[in-house]
């Protein structure tokens, strides 16, 4: 994951180029289904989460099954079905049924593929990657190492850690190289905004010849020139007070922000709002591929047959942090704990003070220098 020309030409060679047709399965081939599902794993694993090891990757971010994005119909118990028919709410809730069936059977079902790669969405460096706060996954493994990243208020420095909904990152902006000018000369960049280019002096065959008589057109010429020069200086002072932004080339094909990502590009932080989903026709995991096609569906295929099915507790103690399961633990652990109750009867019957006074010394006339006399109250 990678704002790189080289990594948009090698996505842009297996998507549409001249690669694609190795990810086109015909009924009529001579390669195996083994051979299919090897290589759309290998496709799909190149894009999505390339830098996790795969061992690692079945292990910790495959889901055990698709999540059912389907909508649910409303059970209805004791006399809830009659109060619904005298409300005549029945015949509002068969009218919504038909609008989702008429929906999923012209845009098809949900893209529920795709939601295999949710745990990889949610980790804290791939999440900082789609903010478009870094330009690849391994600059914002940088910032969250040296401690540039806060994660709830709190400096966060696990890369690996799987985002819950609500939680809130902030970017330190001296950290974000965008907000930085370039180091050295830049190619791309001829002139700045509202630059006028100056053209070379015309020598003239009379140089030599007596200078004119000035008139009076030549006084408002040169009104003119002095604003315009001073509109220039004070367009060169705003661009000298305003903070640099330098894009890297090839970069508009990365610069979007999904729908579960809520971003604050003025304060540098985003938050994630919930879980990725799917919906018939539209999927929110971003993928160069289709997100029900056959690449994806053979890829699945692939890892069910081959996740690990043993997962023991000293294993588990060495999973990645899952902020999901540590609030959980910790919403467990404030419910059983006790309130104290503080008992002011227990307090009242005993004959000691509520705030005993500590004894204080007092000099006593007539007694040596430098002996004092203890006097409590």
């Amino acid at each position: 994951m990678s704002w790189s020309p080289k990594n948009l030409y090698n996505v842009w060679r297996r998507t549409i180029g001249p690669k694609s047709n190795d990810l086109i399965f015909k009924v009529t081939t001579e390669e195996t289904l083994f051979q299919q599902r090897w290589r759309s794993k290998a496709a799909v694993r190149a894009y999505h989460g390339e830098y996790i090891p795969e061992k690692v990757f079945k292990r910790w971010y495959l889901p055990d099954t698709i999540p059912d994005v389907r909508p649910r119909r409303r059970v209805f118990a004791d006399d809830k079905n009659d109060l619904e028919e005298y409300a005549k709410r029945r015949t509002r809730a068969k009218e919504l049924e038909r609008k989702q069936e008429e929906e999923i059977q012209q845009k098809g079902l949900a893209p529920v593929g795709s939601l295999m790669f949710m745990e990889v969405e949610r980790r804290l460096d791939v999440f900082l990657f789609r903010c478009c706060f870094v330009h690849s996954v391994y600059e914002a493994r940088r910032l969250i190492l040296h401690g540039y990243v806060k994660l709830n208020g709190k400096k966060h420095s696990k890369a690996n850690t799987r985002l819950a909904p609500g939680d809130m990152v902030s970017v330190d902006p001296d950290a974000i190289r965008f907000l930085k000018a370039p180091h050295g000369p830049v190619d791309h960049i001829t002139k700045q905004p509202g630059s006028v280019e100056e053209e070379p002096p015309v020598e003239s065959e009379a140089a030599d010849a007596d200078a004119k008589p000035a008139s009076k057109t030549d006084g408002k010429e040169t009104a003119k020139t002095d604003g315009e020069a001073d509109a220039e200086a004070a367009t060169e002072t705003a661009l000298k007070k305003a903070s640099p932004f330098h894009l890297p080339q090839y970069a508009s094909p990365w610069l979007f922000i999904p729908a579960y990502i809520e971003v604050s590009f003025k304060t540098c932080s985003a938050i994630y709002v919930r879980h990725p989903t799917a919906r018939p026709g539209y999927s929110e995991i971003p993928t160069p591929y289709d997100a029900d096609g056959a690449v994806i569906r053979y890829a699945w295929e692939w890892y069910v047959h081959r996740r690990p099915r043993m997962r023991s507790q000293s294993q588990l103690a060495r999973m990645p942090e899952d902020r999901t399961i540590t609030l959980q633990k910790e919403k467990l652990a404030h419910k059983d704990r006790r309130p104290f109750k503080f008992n002011r009867g227990l307090y009242g019957k005993s004959e000691r003070p509520w705030r005993p006074s500590a004894p204080h010394l007092d000099v006593a006339a007539g007694v040596g220098i430098g002996k004092a006399t203890l006097i409590s109250q």
